[in-house]
């Protein structure tokens, strides 16, 4: 990234990234009023080219963490992206649109014990190509959305779904497949 580029993202945006890790974003992308904070060592953030993000959280907090961004994809107002603990991924494919106050963690945040035993370790996140988030919908740790996989308003998704298929619900369940969709209106 250009100095000027690095400029401009402190500019419109908050970013506190401690040293040992990398922030990359693709100059033809607009990220404007986000807060991305990252902690730790060797943890990543990849944002690809023509992606569109607004007033999103980025938090990277652990050891060689990641969250990837492919291209063309448009992250809306208040989404809340985390890849925390140690080797976590969240990664997003290509041409997805996340609608508001969508939230992807890889962790709880919190260990839960059984004796003295964690039972709840965090997990990677892949959200695969053409994927659409609608509004208030919860990722949770371990999930994987199939290609052109659509997820309703105010879902939580706990399980993952295959290619071309919608759920809804909370916790989400699959309702329809075999489906497309688009991001224009036909009247």
């Amino acid at each position: 990234m250009s100095l000027l580029q690095q400029l401009k993202l402190k500019l419109f945006n908050t970013l506190r990234v401690q040293s040992n890790n990398v922030v990359d974003i693709h100059p033809d992308s607009k990220i404007k009023g986000c807060r991305i904070a990252i902690k730790g060592t060797n943890n990543r953030l990849e944002i690809a080219q023509g992606c569109n993000l607004r007033g999103v959280h980025i938090e990277i907090n652990g050891d060689n963490c990641l969250i990837n961004i492919e291209r063309d994809t448009i992250i809306g107002e208040d989404c809340y992206l985390s890849s925390r603990e140690k080797d976590t991924q969240l990664t997003i494919g290509a041409d997805c649109m996340f609608s508001r106050n969508v939230k992807i963690m890889t962790s709880d945040g919190h260990d839960i014990l059984r004796g003295q035993q964690r039972i709840n370790p965090a997990q990677s996140i892949h959200i695969g190509t053409h994927v659409w988030l609608a509004d208030n919908v919860t990722i949770l740790k371990g999930v994987n959305i199939g290609d052109g996989s659509v997820v309703g308003i105010n879902s939580t998704l706990t399980k993952s779904i295959a290619e071309q298929e919608i759920a809804v619900g909370s916790p989400a369940k699959v309702v329809a497949s075999e489906i497309t969709w688009r991001d224009e209106l036909t009247f």
